[in-house]
This record gives C-alpha cells, structure tokens and sequence, in this order.
C-alpha cells in the first residue's frame, strides 16, 4: 500500500515537472504593446483641460448673452467654443481607437497563451499515457541505482524536493489563474470605458451641430440692428485692409530672404487648381450685395460653396505659409507666398488650420479644413488671389486670354454668396 502511495505521489511529482515545462513554455514575455492604458489616460488628461477651457468660454458667452452690440465678440467666442469642441472629438476619437489597439491586443495575447497552454497540455497527456502503458516510472530508477544507504537517502531527498516544487507550481499555477482573471475583467473594463466614449463622442457631436447653429444665428442678428451691421461692416474692411498690408509686407520679406539664398527668379504665372472639391461659386470677386447684410459690398475673394465642416482644402499651388491666425473677419485663414513677391493665396474661414507659418507646402497639400469661422453665415471657403500686389479673380484672370485659373465651375443664381 505503501508502495504505491509513493509511485503516486512520484506520479504527481512527474505531472507537475511536465505541467511546469507547458507553464514555461506558455508564459514567455509578450511583445512590446502598441497601446498602453497610459496613453489612454494621458489623453483624459488633455481631455480634462479641454473641459476646463470649456466652462471658461460659457462662462464669458453668458456675459454677453443680451447685449447685441457685442454679436461680433459672441461669435467669436463661439468659434473659440465649436474649436473647443471639435478639439474635444478629436480627443474622444483617439481615445476610441487606443481603446479599439488595446482591446485586440489583449484579446490576441489571451487568445495564444491558451493555444499555447493547449497544445502543451496534449503533448503532457500524451507523454502520460505513452509511460502507463510502458509500465514504467522513470524516477524508481534513480532509487534503484543507489549504491549505498547513504545514497539511497540522499536520493530520497531529492525525490522529496520534487514533492515540495511540486507545491511551489501548483501554487505558480494559482497565481497565473489570477492573473488571468484579473487580464479578463481589465478587458472587459476597456470595453466599457470603450462604450462610455462612443456615447460621449455621439454627445459632443450633437453639442458642435448646436454650437454652429448658434454661431450662425448670432451673426443674423446684425441684420436687425442697422447701426451695428454698419459698424461691423467697416471693421471688417479696416481689418481686411491691415492684413492684406501685413501679408504684402512678409512676401516681400519672403522674396528678399529667397533672393539672397539664391532661390529667386523663378516664375511660375498661373498653375493654380481648385483649392476645394466643389466647384460650386457662391461670390465672385466684386460688387455684389451684402450676403445676411454682414458680408462685404466689394468682395475681395472667390467663395466656393456645398463644402460643409470636414472638406479639405489644398495649396493652390507651391509656396511658403506666410500666416496661419484667426482674424475676427477671415475667421481661420492660411496664406501662402508663391513664387515672387507679392504673389499669395489667401483661404479664409476653415474650421480647421492644418498648414503652419513657415511651411513649404507643394500644390494640392492639405492646409485646413473648411468651416464658417470668423465673419460667415455658412459653411464655404473664402478664397483670394494676389499677383504683383493686386487682387485678381482666378475665374477670369489668367495666363490665356479670356480665361481664368480656375474653370468648369458653376455660378449659384446671381452670384450672391455668403
């Protein structure tokens, strides 16, 4: 009886040996992480600054909630506002696709440690089977080779060390449970916290829609306060102005620096192409009427409509980014210095600036993203040619006669835009 206690408990000592070779073979280090919970939290701490900035702006919208005199100031905080908010999509949608990485990696790395620790297991079984029908137990040979009582219990000893790791991997083998366990419910704590940030991500949509709504409600107000459209109206021309001077001084400075690096007298007349997919022209270059009796009687630019909030729009050709600012006006712009001073392109009201001063950008680079920031009643981008200092428009003015840069568009009624 006694005897076959011990071929068991010898039995168990050789289970556990190969059970531990299958747990070291499953449990290798797994390859560095794309994603960590880190970079997740890192994020809900831009995201909670955002949220701060958030409550300064309604805050100061509060303020001025009653006082039409002061549309122009409300606008612009809500552009601060709707800017605020997209940020905050951004945030969420990055937010969703660590959680997206993460989530598959963990599932990924569960998923082959237990096909690892299958497969392991069936070769063990295997090994298990193939020594009871072989009627023979490995470790009785290390007893019987005992030349002596005194190696026969120096070989005891080690038999009873086996025993004792044998403990220490089941105990191993508890603790991996555990962890295990604990990999699972963290996974499914991703999911969750994945599902929260969707929901919130649908929330902030519907807060951004609302916060352009408003943007253009506020700016048809001025059409109810005669005195105050004409104010703004005459700001805007003053502002225009100052920045048209402003961008005239850094092409030049532009030219200059090129000219001394060696880089000047190279023309490239004309080769502009569509800054935008739409070739839809709400307002030409111009007298036309003032668009929600805000919008400039002598229009400076191009608008091109049916562009929405999230249209890119490209360099119209090469150059360096001379600005990249918001104005009260031209709301979010980008202007880009071609080829020869005085020559610029100027894109106005994006809900986005991408392009930043100082970049070279080659035609048909992404430089923002249309909106209706700054001194706009909807969507569409507001786009200016300069050559040799003058203002030209880019549907009739170019290198052949009788036609402009830009062709193959279509005019919207009588040309009245925003």
């Amino acid at each position: 009886m006694k005897g076959k206690q011990r071929i068991n408990r010898l039995l168990r000592a050789l289970f556990c040996l190969a059970l531990a070779l299958s747990l070291t073979a499953v449990d290798v280090a797994p390859a560095a992480a794309l994603v960590s919970q880190a970079d997740i939290d890192a994020l809900k701490g831009d995201a909670g600054d955002l949220k701060n900035k958030r409550k300064e702006l309604e805050s100061k919208l509060d303020k001025l909630a009653k006082d039409k005199s002061t549309a122009m100031q409300r606008k612009a905080l809500l552009d601060d506002q709707i800017a605020n908010t997209s940020a905050q999509i951004d945030n969420v949608e990055r937010q969703i696709e660590n959680y997206n990485l993460l989530i598959q990696q963990q599932e990924e790395a569960l998923a082959d440690a237990e096909k690892r620790e299958e497969a392991q297991y069936a070769l063990f079984c295997k090994r298990v089977r193939a020594m009871e029908e072989q009627g023979t137990v490995s470790y009785w040979s290390v007893l019987f080779k005992a030349d002596s009582f005194t190696d026969l219990l120096s070989r005891l000893d080690f038999v009873g060390e086996v025993m004792d790791y044998d403990e220490r991997v089941m105990q191993d083998l508890r603790d991996l449970q555990t962890e295990i366990a604990e990999a699972k419910a963290a996974l499914e704590a991703s999911r969750a916290e994945s599902e929260e940030a969707k929901a919130d991500l649908e929330t902030k949509k519907k807060e951004l829609d609302a916060q352009r709504k408003e943007a253009n409600r506020v700016i048809q107000e001025l059409t109810d306060a005669e005195n105050e459209t004409e104010a703004v109206l005459d700001e805007t021309e003053e502002e225009a102005d100052r920045i048209q001077e402003e961008i005239q001084r850094l092409s030049r400075e532009l030219a200059a620096q090129q000219a001394a690096q060696g880089n000047a007298g190279v023309s490239n007349p004309g080769g502009y192409i569509w800054p935008v997919n739409s070739r839809y022209i709400t307002s030409t270059v111009g007298g036309r009427s003032s668009p929600g009796g805000i919008g400039s009687t002598n229009h400076r630019g191009t608008d091109i409509g049916r562009v929405g909030f999230t249209s890119s729009i490209y360099a119209a050709k090469d150059g360096t980014v001379i600005k990249s600012e918001r104005s009260g006006s031209y709301g979010e712009y980008v202007v880009i210095a071609h080829s020869g001073s005085g020559n610029t392109t100027l894109y106005a009201h994006m809900s986005k600036r991408i392009a930043q001063v100082g970049q070279h950008v080659k035609q048909g680079d992404v430089i923002g993203i249309t909106g209706s920031t700054g001194n706009s009643t909807g969507p569409h981008l507001h786009f200016e040619v300069v050559e040799n200092g003058s203002r030209v428009n880019p549907l009739s003015h170019g290198a052949e006669p009788k036609k402009g840069y830009l062709s193959g568009y279509t005019l919207a009624g009588d040309a009245v835009g925003h």
